[in-house]
């Protein structure tokens, strides 16, 4: 798969090319549903297969106040992307610049002069340009002058198919449900286990106190962690390798009060290994319990040991 990330890397087909737009925020369900009718269409046409996307989400440049918190950062997604089949990936930057940009320009530049395109295929909420003037209906015009078609793909459930409105995966929705705890149904959209990635930080050692030693992950502020709790789940480390862990979420209200920083922390089950300034992942698949405050350390370790005990049943350990 071809990354472009400016003018100068074009790939400029002779063939012509199938294009999606979007931000493609967690590459959940119903995006994956678009990317494989562009695939397949492009296949059947002997055309290019190509995505437009950015380097960041849109809302934190238009709206910074109320962005969402992101589900992938553009490192994942571009490794999402490569398991596709796509042909090529255009990242564009998206800055002032680019969000005042008419969506007439954007077409032209991006779709027609880039990827020379012969079909568009987006959700049929799709919006973009300057006050998101760009939908489908606007594209279909500029279609008709730039000799391209498109298609307007309806928002699909968990199955695949068309959904009715309060059915549909969303980035939105998988938000919510890994905010309320819905780990599962956030999963089921996703169609694969959450993930977030960074750095093991040096703690303050709490873990290592109580017996449950934990790698502590400094996940960016800008990406989405589940509600607070304890979960079961892989930490994957630099090289891929997937180690089984209890991983806890949280500000630790045994200890600190409701002001404390959110933290993720995993346990790495019978692992005695060094993690500190590795980048890792930590995919979650099962939701063990909610976070709670404990009257005494003795306590917490206790039930920290039960979660352990459950996450290792959990992961078949």
């Amino acid at each position: 798969m071809l990354v472009v990330r400016s003018s100068e890397q074009c790939p400029r087909p002779d063939q012509g090319s199938v294009v999606t737009i979007g931000a493609f925020d967690g590459l959940h369900l119903g995006h994956r549903t678009v990317v494989a009718e562009v695939v397949e269409r492009a296949r059947r046409e002997g055309r290019l297969s190509a995505m437009v996307t950015f380097d960041r989400h849109p809302a934190q440049v238009v709206r910074p106040e109320s962005a969402p918190l992101l589900l992938t950062d553009l490192e994942q997604k571009l490794e999402l992307l490569s398991t596709t089949g796509l042909d090529v990936v255009v990242v564009v930057r998206f800055d002032r610049e680019r969000a005042g940009e008419e969506a007439e320009d954007f077409v032209r530049d991006v779709l027609v002069d880039c990827l020379r395109v012969s079909h568009v295929v987006v959700g049929e909420d799709f919006h973009f340009g300057r006050r998101r003037r760009g939908n489908v209906a606007l594209l279909e015009e500029l279609g008709a002058e730039h000799d391209f078609t498109v298609t307007g793909y309806r928002l699909v459930g968990p199955d695949g198919a068309p959904a009715r409105d309060d059915a549909q995966v969303s980035s939105t929705a998988i938000r919510r449900a890994l905010a309320e705890g819905r780990l599962d149904d956030a999963n089921r959209m996703l169609g694969r286990p959450h993930e977030v990635r960074g750095p093991v930080a040096s703690g303050d050692r709490r873990g290592r106190e109580l017996g449950f030693p934990t790698a502590n992950v400094a996940v960016p502020t800008d990406l989405l962690v589940p509600a607070d709790g304890i979960y079961a789940g892989w930490l994957v480390r630099s090289d891929g390798t997937e180690l089984p862990a209890a991983v806890y979420v949280g500000h630790r209200p045994t200890f600190y009060d409701e002001g404390a920083a959110v933290l993720v922390e995993a346990h790495v089950l019978d692992f005695s290994g060094d993690l500190y300034g590795e980048r890792v992942a930590v995919r979650f698949t099962h939701r063990i319990r909610g976070d709670a405050a404990f009257d005494s350390v003795d306590e917490l370790a206790a039930q920290l040991q039960r979660d352990c005990d459950e996450a290792r049943r959990l992961l078949g350990r």
